[in-house]
């Protein structure tokens, strides 16, 4: 079981990476950051704050680790493209607002899944269509 002070150093970098996410939130949506970077965090940020997973959490591996590597890489990039006096101006502009959730991101995300799945449908179809299954 986690000591109490693994659980305030947990507790505080969870909080501390909710506010780097709703500063690039911001600087998305801010003219004066450079278009790359407004590109990066716009895409960091949706995806931090879309209600589903691009992987969902229960497939094995994988489903950890868009939040484990995926994640926190394009939130890493993205502090490093945004200019450092606008990230701290964003910063403080995070502090002050709630947490927004992207449903732009969210339908994106479904789509995807609805591709992929329409390709897997198409693959199995032509596959047992050839008699690829059959004996």
């Amino acid at each position: 079981m986690a000591s109490p002070e693994r659980l305030a150093v947990l507790r505080d970098w969870a909080r501390r990476l909710k506010r780097e996410v709703l500063a690039l939130w911001v600087a998305a949506r801010d003219r004066r950051t450079p278009w790359s970077a407004r590109l990066v965090a716009g895409f960091a940020a949706a995806y931090a704050l879309s209600p589903i997973d691009l992987i969902p959490d229960f497939i094995p591996v994988l489903g950890l680790l868009d939040d484990v590597i995926l994640l926190p890489g394009l939130i890493w990039l993205a502090i490093r493209l945004v200019p450092p006096s606008l990230m701290e101006e964003f910063r403080r502009q995070a502090d002050r607002m709630p947490a927004p959730v992207s449903r732009t991101a969210k339908w994106i995300i479904i789509l995807l899944w609805l591709l992929g799945l329409a390709f897997v449908i198409r693959w199995l179809h032509e596959h047992l269509s050839a008699g690829w299954l059959s004996a």
